[in-house]
């Protein structure tokens, strides 16, 4: 194994790691020789791969096909207005590279795939999860369970976090639960909203996102003791934390190979085909409003978001849909929005199964749609 030397610049850089006891030069040197992929640049990704790369990890693999926006910026601490429709993975890597330039960084603009993953994630040590969707999770974890990588995972929603590390052997050989064992099947679709939707307090992906990078920084140095059979729970409201014990499930089947994880997920099988609702455009929408067509626009939002933007609908929250189906209309056309169009074709789905409606249109991407394609004056969020 190639020897691993620092310059005079990378002493002075990890001097504060180096006085240590327990890390000194032998922990910087596994840092400098590990090889991390972080999968995600958003909320968790921004914390995780600044103090990633400040602590100097050698090699940094970085996977988003996104692209910056200005709704990130509250807590994606990463990115700046200047780099708001450049592609993630690129605004990430110059910054980082501005914060050390001491490493290598690899960049995929591409979105994870059963398809790719693989590929990607077999040349690095470890991966640390900091994806928002459970079609993703899965995929990360069955890649290293197939990999034989430990997997750092943490995820947020409004006021809570929580921290795990997955796949993860100790000093006996002993192999800890993965992330089937914490979640063997995942939620119907729709239950579990994503912050996208259900939102998020910009701190805490900070928070979370540290205490993320902290468990990568203890495999790879192999200090302490990593959160392996352990699932961290915070609490951000009420600042409690609590820590659950993970056991591996026996009757987990092994992950030989992976699978489609949106069908696996419920998003996008032959059953949701089966429930595709009628859909309109923002412009074909913003030409009826023009003309003053008969028609309802609906909007299934929450009060709080109404606030911040409308385009003139009747506001009945999805929550209230039902008590509410009096309002609506069953003689012309209704057009349903929501943020981004996942809520108002569910309450579509259930107007259409229990009341009977044949005439229900959703507007596709939403108000979001409308403000960057109709009227860029409305607030963003």
């Amino acid at each position: 194994m190639e020897e691993i030397n620092f310059n005079k610049a990378e002493l002075e850089r990890y001097s504060r790691h180096l006085i240590i006891p327990d890390f000194n030069i032998k922990g910087q040197r596994k840092l400098k020789g590990a090889k991390v992929l972080v999968v995600g640049t958003g909320g968790l990704g921004a914390p995780l791969l600044q103090y990633l790369a400040a602590a100097g990890v050698g090699t940094l693999g970085i996977v988003d096909f996104d692209v910056v926006d200005e709704s990130n910026l509250q807590r994606q601490v990463l990115f700046s207005v200047n780099d708001i429709g450049r592609p993630k993975v690129e605004a990430a890597v110059e910054r980082l590279k501005g914060l050390n330039p001491h490493i290598t960084f690899n960049t995929y603009n591409v979105q994870l795939t059963s398809e790719n993953a693989l590929d990607i994630i077999k040349d690095y040590d470890l991966v640390a999860d900091g994806t928002d969707n459970f079609p993703t999770r899965y995929l990360v974890n069955d890649a290293c369970v197939i990999l034989d990588k430990p997997n750092v995972y943490a995820s947020i929603f409004r006021f809570d976090g929580q921290v795990s590390v997955f796949n993860y052997v100790n000093e006996k050989g002993e192999r800890g639960p993965n992330y089937r064992d914490l979640f063997p099947a995942p939620p119907p679709p729709g239950l579990v909203p994503s912050c996208a939707e259900g939102g998020v307090i910009g701190v805490l992906p900070g928070i979370i996102g540290s205490l993320q990078a902290n468990e990568v920084i203890k495999v790879i140095t192999g200090i302490g003791d990593p959160l392996s059979g352990r699932l961290f729970l915070f609490d951000a409201l009420t600042f409690e934390t609590r820590v659950v014990k993970l056991i591996k499930d026996p009757d987990q089947k092994p992950v030989t190979e992976l699978i489609d994880y949106q069908i696996f997920c419920g998003i996008g099988g032959e059953e949701e085909q089966e429930e595709e609702v009628k859909e309109i455009t923002v412009e074909e929408l913003a030409q009826m409003q023009s003309n003053g067509n008969g028609f309802q626009l609906i909007d299934v939002r929450e009060d709080y978001e109404f606030e911040i933007a409308e385009i003139g609908g009747t506001l009945i929250p999805l929550g209230d849909i039902e008590e509410q189906v009096n309002q609506i209309s069953s003689d012309k056309k209704v057009v349903v929005h929501c943020r981004s169009g996942v809520r108002s074709a569910k309450a579509i789905r259930t107007l259409e199964k229990k009341y009977g409606f044949k005439n229900l249109y959703n507007l596709k991407g939403g108000i979001l749609a409308y403000a960057d394609q109709i009227d860029q004056s409305l607030a963003k969020y």
